[in-house]
């Protein structure tokens, strides 16, 4: 059996900067703290967390979906890859990212129950961030 679940953050960046981040190796794996390699077109692989994440990209809209089969190395082999969504939309301050999550194991629970968030969305926030201060640049001292 599996089952679905929906998260979502805000992050300090404009939904195109979060969308260029997810699909390119260097930021993704600056913007979550571990190595990736993804791919930048329908069909391509990807691979997050040293590869214990792996899938394909099934769908792209540029700056507001990504949509990639996803599976860990804790999914048993008969387990089907489940599917993200990953929904990107304006705010005031920069992105709202909402996470659909289905077909996820039903022993896999620990995704919902904080992996997103302190493995993506925690150091998402703190990596736009730093983004935003680098674009700032240095504080002037008077």
């Amino acid at each position: 059996m599996t089952y679905d679940y929906k998260l979502s953050c805000t992050l300090p960046a404009s939904p195109e900067a979060v969308y260029d981040a997810w699909l390119d190796s260097a930021r993704h794996a600056a913007m979550t703290g571990a190595p990736a390699e993804v791919g930048k077109r329908v069909g391509d692989a990807h691979s997050a967390w040293d590869g214990y994440i792996t899938g394909k990209i099934l769908e792209l809209v540029p700056g507001r979906r990504i949509v990639q089969s996803w599976r860990t190395t804790d999914f048993a082999d008969e387990d089907p890859d489940s599917t993200i969504a990953i929904e990107l939309e304006p705010t005031k301050t920069g992105a709202r990212l909402t996470l659909s999550h289905s077909g996820v194991p039903d022993d896999q629970t620990a995704y919902e129950k904080g992996g997103w968030r302190d493995f993506y969305f925690a150091p998402m926030k703190a990596y736009f961030s730093d983004e935003k201060r680098k674009a700032r640049g240095p504080r002037s001292r008077s």
